[in-house]
């Protein structure tokens, strides 16, 4: 049972917005797989973004440009058949929305219809508000992302907090106002400045959600492979890591790897018998 008192009540738009509006705090992690969704489910978050970081936390790539939408549109059904209560969202990956607006629509469509996202969402700001809003006019409910955009990150120095200057701060904020005009009914703010956050949070009407935003957003996301230890190659200053997870697992494999050399398993509760007299018999019809 989940710890959720609304277990089986899918989380719609609406609901995210009641929750912002009531000052309840929204609780959003990443998830890829079947057995990913049935657990965080289960734990009560609100919000499950099968994200294109399954590129680098799944998929092992470098980072997020190579993930294709097929690997997109596996991954999100899997989530889908897991999840009871929490609102999925499908992320669109790099080039998937870039060269068209008719292709972002396209393959928001095939999040939403195939995939069975509850809404879908991709990396940009004012120069992806037409496109933004080409989604949600076709009936898609679209969750925007600003601030450090990971697909682009090498256009922006890397892996770089953003909106730290005046200029660039209001460049964030006028990212943030424009998604919202274009219909977004929620935004991820990444590596942004707490300050910053806080003013866009205020001027928004509809939830923001941080990641590396500070504590005055509406909700928060993290990564799943992070805050659990699983991902290895580096973890960043916003993440709170909540257990370690890589070790345990390590340590478990490497507990079996030692029981089988050992012949310490299978042990007889993990084995099957056969009565005595068909053992004979058996022997007898082999030769034996």
């Amino acid at each position: 049972m989940s710890s959720h008192p609304e277990a089986t009540k899918k989380l719609l738009s609406a609901d995210l917005q009641k929750m912002k509006d009531n000052g309840e705090k929204i609780s959003m992690i990443t998830a890829y797989s079947y057995p990913q969704g049935l657990i965080v489910d289960e734990a009560g978050i609100d919000i499950i973004l099968v994200g294109d970081s399954l590129g680098m936390v799944e998929l092992g790539y470098q980072d997020t440009v190579p993930v294709t939408m097929d690997e997109m549109l596996m991954h999100t059904k899997a989530v889908v058949r897991a999840v009871k209560r929490a609102h999925i969202v499908g992320d669109l990956p790099f080039m998937s929305y870039n060269i068209s607006t008719e292709q972002a629509v396209t393959n928001a469509g095939i999040l939403y219809k195939d995939g069975g996202s509850d809404s879908v969402k991709f990396e940009g700001g004012q120069d992806y508000a037409s496109v933004a809003g080409a989604i949600t006019r076709a009936g898609i409910p679209f969750f925007a992302h600003i601030g450090l955009t990971p697909q682009t990150a090498a256009m922006m120095g890397g892996f770089k907090v953003q909106g730290k200057s005046l200029d660039d701060a209001k460049a964030v904020l006028d990212d943030a106002l424009a998604m919202q005009d274009a219909g977004a009914f929620a935004v991820i703010l990444e590596a942004i400045p707490q300050q910053l956050a806080a003013i866009i949070t205020e001027k928004l009407t509809i939830p923001t959600v941080g990641i590396g935003g500070g504590p005055d957003c509406a909700g928060q996301v993290l990564v799943l492979h992070d805050m659990l230890g699983l991902f290895q190659r580096f973890t960043p200053k916003f993440v709170k890591v909540y257990a370690d997870m890589y070790t345990a697992q390590c340590n478990a494999v490497k507990e079996f790897v030692s029981d089988v050399k050992e012949v310490k398993f299978p042990a007889a509760e993990h084995s099957f018998n056969m009565k005595a007299d068909a053992v004979e018999e058996l022997k007898k019809a082999l030769g034996l």
